[in-house]
């Protein structure tokens, strides 16, 4: 068995012509609306807007489609875990309905879009399974089937799951998909270009100034338009107060060609270990896509276990050859289970965002698109107020919120009464990263693998935390609202929009 970890990005990242190229803004530019944001929220949302007849123009701090939604394990699913069983007993009958409805149309939007127009991204239907293992109690799925067929999805409960361990019982959903996230996404960026809409790659927006036309200033020039949506996977804007209601995971993902068959559909454990299990074909051949191992963004220490537990886990039932790619990605969980879809604040119709999907972003994000290109038009969604971004679900949000921001709060208080970074800065080996002294200063420290030495803040830019090093990725992960940076200080993933200031090393 090869022990030697391939591509360390994602497979849906291959190959690198599925998404068209842009330049970077530079000047002014006018617009009906302006989307920030090209992972699949704001492609969705710009070709919905554009195709009905709104100016719209995309705007993109890195490529299109490289970032989280590049990153997914790509299920195209209503199923999300045990989550209809615990919106029932939070909130009602209702919402839960309303949740699916929504994810279950999202599905059947993204499977007329590739049948009507011929998008060739390796769509196809699977049957979903939320299952736990043998040995635990079956209550929860036993409540979740319940509740999600009470919903109105095609929910059932399955004593018996195809896979190649015991389980003691499943919530099974019919009909669900899976696909090539980022050839789907290039396909509807090619759409939106040919009616007419505009992107630009490589042009960060640091800020949003509200008013009739709305600017959004980027370091090469503005944008004003009517109406601005912020689909930048977590609001970069503060004035949302996102920083408070959303935190971020990262979670781990690895594609391995194996010896036995990959299971024929998509597969989530409900409980602790999260495994995440689908095929992906490759070339014409099915390799074993597994996921899990999720913890809180910048607390998760090496992240090279997490990795090795993926593969032992595929190896002891598979049977790895090989293991071909391996990727993390980073999610926005809400204080009250459900996404913020909306107007940024009660007060401004014209600056909308979307965010909190809980690593359910397919059918989330696109029923998000949907929500958003209505209120852009002036009018109101039915889905809409449950996901009102200024609503207030205090039996969820309250204990939560209190919880999370706490935790930020400790953060922010220890990270500066702790002496961190004891040891120098020349004492990192080739590819290390720490909190580090230089010069009675404490900098987060870098050695490449040349041997050059890199400095910069140990301060993110967005709220002051420290930030702390991931070994996998090779970056500096803040741990109160998930803002993480290159090894040079470069923003990789906001609400930052401002590098970590370079330290001199002379």
């Amino acid at each position: 068995m090869s022990q030697t970890l391939q591509r360390t990005d994602s497979v849906w990242l291959h190959p690198d012509d599925a998404m068209p190229r842009f330049d970077r803004l530079e000047g002014d530019v006018e617009a009906d609306v302006a989307v920030l944001g090209g992972g699949l929220v704001g492609i969705t949302t710009a070709l919905l807007l554009q195709e009905a007849g709104m100016d719209t123009v995309l705007v993109e701090a890195s490529r299109l489609g490289t970032g989280v939604s590049g990153h997914t394990t790509a299920k195209v699913s209503s199923q999300h875990g045990l989550k209809y069983s615990s919106l029932r007993s939070t909130y009602g009958e209702e919402t839960a309905r309303t949740y699916g409805q929504a994810n279950q149309a999202a599905l059947e939007w993204i499977a007329r879009r590739v049948e009507e127009h011929g998008i060739d991204c390796d769509f196809r239907r699977r049957p979903s399974w939320a299952y736990v293992p043998e040995g635990e109690s079956t209550s929860d799925v036993e409540s979740e089937a319940e509740a999600a067929a009470q919903a109105g999805l095609p929910a059932a409960l399955d004593r018996e799951v195809p896979l190649p361990y015991p389980v003691a019982a499943g919530v099974r959903f019919d009909d669900q998909a899976e696909f090539h996230a980022r050839k789907y996404m290039g396909a509807l960026v090619e759409q939106f270009v040919a009616a007419g809409g505009r992107a630009f790659e490589r042009s960060r927006a640091g800020q949003v100034d509200s008013g009739n036309p709305c600017l959004v200033r980027l370091p090469g020039g503005m944008v004003r338009a009517g109406h601005v949506v912020v689909a930048t996977h977590y609001p970069f804007l503060d004035r949302s107060l996102a920083f408070a209601r959303v935190h971020a995971q990262r979670s781990y993902a690895m594609l391995c060609r194996v010896r036995d068959q990959p299971p024929q559909g998509m597969f989530l454990s409900a409980s602790s270990p999260t495994r995440s299990i689908r095929s992906v074909p490759v070339d014409g051949e099915e390799l074993l896509l597994v996921g899990g191992q999720g913890h809180k963004t910048g607390t998760g220490g090496d992240s090279r276990p997490r990795y090795e537990a993926l593969r032992r886990f595929a190896d002891e039932h598979w049977g790895v050859e090989s293991v071909e790619y391996h990727w993390s990605s980073q999610d926005n969980e809400s204080i009250d289970q459900l996404p913020l879809i909306g107007q940024v604040t009660p007060f401004d119709p014209h600056v909308l965002m979307a965010t909190g999907f809980a690593k359910w972003g397919i059918t989330g994000g696109t029923a998000a698109a949907l929500i958003l290109a209505e209120a852009c038009a002036g009018r109101e969604h039915d889905w809409a107020p449950l996901f009102d971004p200024s609503r207030l679900n205090l039996r969820a949000s309250v204990p939560k919120g209190i919880k999370e921001n706490a935790e930020t709060g400790y953060h922010m208080v220890r990270d500066r009464l702790v002496n961190r970074g004891g040891r120098a800065i020349a004492d990192l080996a080739p590819g290390e990263g720490d909190i580090v002294q230089h010069q009675g200063q404490k900098v987060a420290g870098y050695r490449d693998d040349d041997g050059q030495l890199i400095a910069v803040s140990t301060r993110c830019t967005h709220m002051g935390c420290q930030v702390n090093w991931n070994s996998a990725e090779r970056s500096w992960d803040c741990p109160c609202h998930g803002s993480r940076f290159a090894t040079d200080g470069e923003v990789l993933q906001g609400p930052a929009v401002h590098r970590l200031e370079r330290k001199p090393l002379d």
